[in-house]
């Protein structure tokens, strides 16, 4: 079957001499106004730039999205200043459009999943209307979650084949190892450290990765998937691993973080991949009881200053978030169709919290964010949206794993095999590490339902197995 990365179309060829044209046109006029050499040099590899972009969408639609979610560019500062997520963006949006309004490359369909995040998208754009600091709104909104609302449905419609799944995986744990190896770079170096023994990376830039619980989450992402190889039989040796060297760096990476959602994503995902190969359930809950006790314990959890040992009764860290989820509810009850806006809690929780102590906070809690800046109505429609993505990558698992090759033929590939447990392991890290990690309007869950919904497409109706 031809797709977009594996042939240019008629229109695509006769696009392309037009292209030339303009482009000479471009250059002559560039060099009339700017005549120096690097200016012609950098026009002249246009033309190798455009066809890249027009030819390969998957690899530019996953570079975009590792960038943006992994921030490569703040974890190596070298890459900073060379605006790589910017040039992506364009190259993204331009690929998109042609292979979606243009050469038709792209199929659009529409899934329950996608129903619900659309749902969920227009309620949260709604909000800004009405948003207490509504600057603050737009500003987030528009620089991240527009994109997570464009991005979400097309990576789902781009991901159509086999080796679009494998490239998926190879780009994400990559991407999750680049930051793991910073990440532990960081924490043997006494880089970055916050309350003294808390890893982070990019604190110096202002990343996001500066607070250890968001690191922690950006970590886990990889780690359901790069477990999910490393267990799958029938891939191939260096695929594997791959996911062995993945999977033990972002574990150490992610207990240095010394973040209890963390931890609870952890366990989930290891929870996940255990539960279907461990035959004694018995064994697996007893098991999964020590290995708990012995995760808090190797992560020196009892050791940070706050959340530690050494504070009496609830930790400071533990009353600090009883504290926002009442001022939650209270922005909840005060705004109950549409909350207090998208990114507005830490700027509300002054006229809500109870135990001012000279200080806003931030939630720490998916749900009760997303209760609070989209109200009850909101809530609803994230949780829907959450339970349909879970069902359908556990329905997408099941089937894959049911998959009799002796009456059905050709088995699936062992890539869809790993994706489909890792959607299904992410999910569930997600929902776990949610009580702890604010992530109701970052990218994973968001890129999880775009792999769920690609997935199960192609399991209903591409069925049997193509080659890796």
């Amino acid at each position: 079957m031809q797709t977009a990365d594996n042939v240019i179309s008629m229109k695509d060829k006769t696009f392309i001499p037009w292209v030339i044209v303009l482009l000479c046109f471009l250059i002559g006029t560039v060099w009339y106004f700017v005549p120096h050499p690097l200016v012609v040099i950098a026009l002249s590899l246009m033309p190798l730039a455009i066809l890249f972009t027009l030819r390969f969408p998957v690899p530019i639609g996953l570079m975009f999205i590792v960038f943006s979610f992994f921030r490569l560019h703040e974890a190596l500062p070298m890459l900073y200043s060379l605006r790589i997520p910017l040039m992506l963006s364009l190259a993204t949006i331009s690929t998109l459009s042609w292979h979606l309004f243009i050469s038709q490359k792209i199929r659009i369909y529409y899934r329950p999943e996608m129903i619900a995040f659309l749902v969920f998208f227009i309620l949260v754009f709604i909000g800004i209307v009405f948003a207490g600091n509504r600057p603050e709104a737009i500003s987030y909104f528009k620089s991240t979650f527009v994109k997570i609302g464009i991005m979400t449905p097309v990576l789902a419609w781009l991901l159509c084949e086999v080796n679009h799944f494998k490239l998926t995986l190879i780009m994400v744990i990559c991407g999750g190892l680049v930051v793991g190896f910073v990440t532990m770079f960081n924490k043997l170096s006494g880089i970055g450290l916050v309350e003294e023994t808390r890893v982070t990376v990019g604190r110096e830039l202002g990343s996001v990765l500066g607070d250890p619980n968001d690191l922690a989450l950006v970590l886990l992402f990889p780690f359901s998937f790069a477990i999910s190889v490393l267990m799958t039989k029938g891939l191939s040796v260096k695929f594997r691993l791959l996911g062995f060297i993945a999977t033990s760096t972002l574990f150490s990476a992610i207990m240095a973080t010394q973040s209890r959602g963390g931890l609870l994503g952890i366990l989930a995902v290891v929870g996940i991949v255990a539960f279907r190969r461990v035959k004694s359930k018995i064994l697996f809950f007893v098991a999964g009881g020590i290995a708990t006790l012995l995760l808090f314990v190797m992560a020196g959890i009892s050791g940070r200053k706050s959340g530690g040992a050494a504070e009496e009764g609830l930790d400071e860290s533990a009353m600090g978030r009883l504290h926002a989820w009442e001022a939650a509810f209270g922005m909840a009850v005060d705004n109950p169709i549409t909350g207090v806006g998208i990114n507005n809690f830490y700027f509300n929780y002054y006229f809500y919290s109870k135990y001012w102590d000279g200080l806003n906070h931030a939630v720490h809690s998916t749900w009760f964010g997303v209760l609070a800046e989209t109200g009850f109505i909101g809530l609803f429609a994230f949780l829907t949206m959450v339970i349909i993505t879970f069902k359908t990558a556990n329905t997408t698992l099941k089937k894959v794993t049911a998959h009799n090759p002796s009456r059905h033929g050709r088995a699936f590939s062992p890539v869809i095999l790993a994706i489909s447990e890792g959607n299904l392991a992410g999910v569930a890290a997600f929902c776990v590490s949610g009580t702890f990690l604010t992530q109701g309007f970052t990218w994973p869950l968001y890129i999880l339902i775009a792999l769920t919904a690609a997935v199960a497409q192609f399991v209903e109706h591409k069925g049997k197995n193509y080659d890796d």
